[in-house]
């Protein structure tokens, strides 16, 4: 099955935090789970550029709005490339192609009598681009202020809207229905009670800037921007020209803030227009600094290219995904980093590599023993390794893959010190050779599995392990290495880092 995977489209207002890096690793460890499981897989971040705030932002830095965006977008497909991520298109949504697809959309919900022309009246967040009911509303200072904490003022201007207040009982019954469609489940209670307290039509166009997509047929008002966003989706596939292979998408990996948008409005304005809403919505939650969100605002976002440079980029991507559970806020801290990386990848995985390969070397004339019948360690904790990963990344639950992953290593470790192989040499030379072998095709798994978080060094595990490159998937797990294999003498993988004082 083909299977398409998305970031969000990132607003170009500022330059990339590592929560943006967060969502693009999530959707790459995805894109090559599945790639490694032989499916074709579409992967598609980029930047969203239209707006009153982008037009606000390229004022405050005295650039044009489209040169500014050029200049921020390229910061965010560098990014791509320093997260060594795999996406297969990158959207931005000044593309001529963007506008097409806007277009023939709006046309489409026009003509099936989705969309009529009035006013609007109500509190306007421009740094969320959202309108906000008075009961979501606080006051602090005179000030009123969104959910967000973003500041909101009372705009009244014509408007075109969207009927998606006729959408309630279609939406609930898509949830019921689907009831994967939105994670975590927590999220789910969330959209459905907002559903279920009604909805409001929706302004979908604006005339208090130009910075937008037109509306056809009336050049004084441009398009809400999150309609003109959500829509990059299937601008990437050809749309409006048939998108049926990768369409609907699997996941749409968003930030817990921009949820509804995903959750309510996209999949309505699919519905409205005769096409398939996406198969599953998740929503993470937010990385944030001694307790605080990251923001601009605030000044204390952490710049992903600075934390990679210290860190290294493999050690960033795992930590990113092994130190939360997927779907909850965590704190970031470097102390947390470090320590993970020092007990797990330099202590627990480095070293059982390095200890069963320098056996291999020294009692095995640096040959990869012949295979034999699976032992313990690999019934109990590496025949159904893959199955148990690949189920949870099914579910975006990455934290949960990573410790089965790391479960089986701790068994490993275990395994070698109580078989003690390098006493076997003298007293049982074969059994020895045996739980060498063993230990070589339980690292091959794990270096195999843990590919999609850390492609750069389980690919140097692997070269170690002597894995040819075409069997460095998910199939050929099924075919045992031939005994005989001349193996590279090992290298360490990992460096252990000192904790600040």
């Amino acid at each position: 099955m083909p299977r398409y995977f998305t970031t969000p489209i990132y607003y170009v207002n500022d330059k990339p935090h590592v929560g943006h890096a967060y969502t693009t690793l999530a959707v790459d460890v995805l894109a090559r789970w599945h790639r490694m499981a032989g499916e074709e897989v579409y992967f598609l971040t980029g930047t969203d550029e239209h707006g009153q705030k982008v037009e606000k932002a390229a004022a405050d830095a005295a650039m044009a709005p489209r040169a500014f965006c050029d200049q921020v977008s390229q910061a965010f497909r560098d990014l791509t490339v320093t997260m060594g991520v795999s996406n297969d298109g990158f959207i931005r949504t000044t593309e001529p192609r963007h506008y097409e697809a806007c277009q023939a959309l709006w046309r489409k919900l026009e003509a099936n009598g989705h969309i009529y022309l009035g006013h609007y009246e109500g509190w306007y967040a421009v740094r969320d681009e959202a309108f906000y009911g008075e009961d979501e509303l606080t006051e602090r200072d005179g000030v009123k202020y969104a959910p967000s904490g973003a500041p909101v003022a009372w705009v009244k201007e014509p408007s075109y809207f969207f009927r998606l207040s006729a959408w309630g009982d279609k939406l609930l019954n898509f949830y019921e229905t689907h009831p994967d469609f939105i994670l975590p489940a927590s999220r789910r209670n969330e959209v459905m009670s907002f559903v279920k307290s009604g909805l409001q039509d929706l302004s979908i166009s604006r005339t208090s800037f130009s910075w937008g997509v037109p509306v056809p047929g009336d050049a004084a008002h441009v398009m809400y921007v999150w309609l003109d966003a959500l829509t990059n989706y299937i601008t990437a596939l050809g749309y409006p020209a048939d998108i049926p292979k990768f369409w609907p998408a699997g996941v749409h990996m968003v930030g817990k803030d921009i949820l509804r948008f995903h959750a309510i409005y996209w999949p309505a304005f699919l519905m409205a227009a005769d096409l398939a809403p996406p198969r599953r919505v998740f929503a993470h939650g937010w990385w944030t600094i001694e307790g605080q969100k990251m923001s601009k605002s605030l000044g204390n976002a952490i710049d992903p290219v600075k934390l990679v440079e210290e860190f290294g980029l493999d050690a960033v991507r795992f930590f990113l995904l092994r130190e939360v559970p997927f779907g909850q806020d965590g704190d970031f801290s470097r102390r947390a980093l470090i320590q993970r990386l020092n007990s797990e990848l330099a202590d627990s995985l480095g070293n059982l590599a390095n200890r069963t390969l320098s056996l291999i070397q020294r009692n095995c004339e640096a040959r990869l023993p012949e295979p034999g019948a699976p032992d313990a360690l690999w019934a109990e904790h590496i025949a159904n390794l893959a199955t148990t990963v690949g189920n949870h990344l099914e579910l975006q639950q990455f934290h949960a893959a990573l410790e089965a992953i790391f479960a089986a290593i701790r068994a490993a470790n275990v395994h070698i010190t109580e078989q003690a192989p390098w006493a076997l040499k003298k007293t049982d030379p074969a059994r020895g050779v045996a739980v060498l072998r063993g230990l070589h095709d339980a690292l091959r798994v794990i270096a195999t599995l843990l590919t999609p978080f850390m492609p750069t060094t389980m690919a140097a595990m692997l070269d170690q392990l002597g894995v040819p490159e075409d069997a460095r998937n998910l199939a050929a797990l099924a075919t045992p290495l031939p005994g005989g294999l001349a193996l590279p003498p090992p290298a360490p993988l990992f460096r252990k880092l000192d904790l600040p004082a």
